[in-house]
């Protein structure tokens, strides 16, 4: 559960690092202005956010008493 959380968080760094310098905020790379870098961004900051939220959610496995 913490791996996932952990991972979840540096997908949403980077993918919010790629975002901004593909809509040109963040300047001196490759990627600045570059829009194939704005759509990777949210597609890894949306992968990100359901990892941090899955990570949270209790496990319905052991909660439920039967292992």
């Amino acid at each position: 559960m913490r791996a996932r959380l952990v991972v979840g968080v540096l997908l949403c760094i980077v993918g919010g690092v790629w975002f901004m310098q593909g809509i040109g905020v963040l300047k001196g790379s490759f990627m600045t202005g570059q829009a194939f870098w704005t759509v990777v961004g949210v597609i890894l900051l949306a992968l990100g956010v359901r990892m941090i939220v899955r990570g949270a959610r209790p496990d319905r496995r052991s909660a439920s008493g039967t292992d």
